[in-house]
């Protein structure tokens, strides 16, 4: 294939740890290392790009309608966000509609997502999975039996839409004789939510919020974790989740289609969406029996080489080639 220049459009500014963000610039370094030329902007301001990749159905449909408008000819990839996906496109959003319509294709995190899009444009739909790069050497070593305390983690921006206290109130719930310690990683979007973190810190023993951490101090607090626990009300599918995968560490996730996409539908540590006493009950049950946490461990094993960047590369590779000799 020959080395194409492709412009990748999201939303998130230059700086931001939003997800957007990092999505953007991961693609970025995949598809330059299979030898394209790549540029990414917040806007598309009439560069002569041979593909546009566009992060964000609404947010980034001026870019599309542009761009289209300007190069019906070339290619335009339009990724789909949980926000597109579980929300924009429920109360038929104009401009989320109209960049799913226009687009040359479509990108999903997880395959579930196709479901939700308009019959007519699913055959535009490819899957690409969220690779995990190799873990840091510096990062903490894996928490193990012998440690004092049963460490849990939640790592997520303090959102309603994240749910983010759930995992706090089913500690609550726990017998006085465990050791489960939860601990939070993501910045507050509201100083509300700063407000109810702290609250439940000092009032729950059980539950410590970390605030917001670089990556690599994020990739140790998961390290150093028995559990993570992703209690999303809603989700195009979290890059937490393989990064739990690629590192090894088990996950209680609430069912919802962005996690049964990435775990599976068989998975055994799904708990209904906003459920604290089901969520405790998996808590107690990881704690106290092996058989089920390892059990826990060996199927997301068994999904771990969906992540690798190799894979994802890949699946880059095979969407354009669709469009290019």
């Amino acid at each position: 294939m020959r080395a194409l220049k492709i412009g990748i459009v999201t939303p998130a500014p230059k700086g931001s740890r939003h997800g957007n963000r990092v999505t953007a610039l991961r693609w970025a370094g995949l598809l330059r290392r299979s030898g394209h030329h790549v540029r990414v902007r917040e806007q598309w301001r009439g560069e002569s790009f041979d593909v546009l990749v566009a992060l964000h159905a609404r947010r980034s449909c001026d870019a599309v309608v542009s761009f289209v408008r300007e190069h019906p000819d070339r290619p335009c990839i339009v990724a789909l966000t949980g926000t597109d996906l579980y929300s924009d496109l429920a109360r038929d959003d104009e401009s989320a509609a109209l960049s799913i319509r226009l687009a040359t294709r479509l990108v999903v995190l997880q395959p579930l997502a196709i479901d939700r899009l308009p019959e007519a444009c699913r055959s535009k739909a490819r899957t690409i999975y969220q690779s995990v790069g190799r873990m840091p050497d510096d990062t903490f070593r894996m928490a193990d039996a012998d440690d004092a305390d049963f460490a849990v983690v939640v790592i997520g921006h303090l959102r309603p839409v994240k749910d983010p206290f759930r995992a706090a109130l089913a500690a609550r719930l726990l017998p006085a004789t465990s050791c489960i310690r939860v601990r939070h990683v993501g910045a507050a979007h509201t100083e509300a939510m700063a407000r109810a973190a702290r609250r439940e810190q000092s009032e729950n023993p059980r539950y410590r919020w970390l605030g917001e951490l670089g990556h690599r101090d994020t990739l140790r607090a998961l390290r150093a974790s028995r559990l993570l626990v992703h209690s999303s009300v809603m989700e195009g599918g979290a890059n937490v989740i393989g990064e739990a995968i690629v590192a090894g560490v088990p996950i209680l996730a609430s069912r919802i289609d962005g996690s049964r996409g990435l775990l599976g539908d068989d998975y055994s540590g799904y708990f209904p969406v906003e459920d604290s006493e089901a969520l405790a009950d998996l808590l107690r049950r990881a704690e106290t029996d092996g058989e089920f946490l390892d059990r826990l461990r060996s199927q997301i094993a068994a999904r771990r080489p969906l992540f690798l960047p190799e894979t994802e590369r890949e699946c880059w590779d095979s969407l354009l080639g669709e469009f290019v000799a």
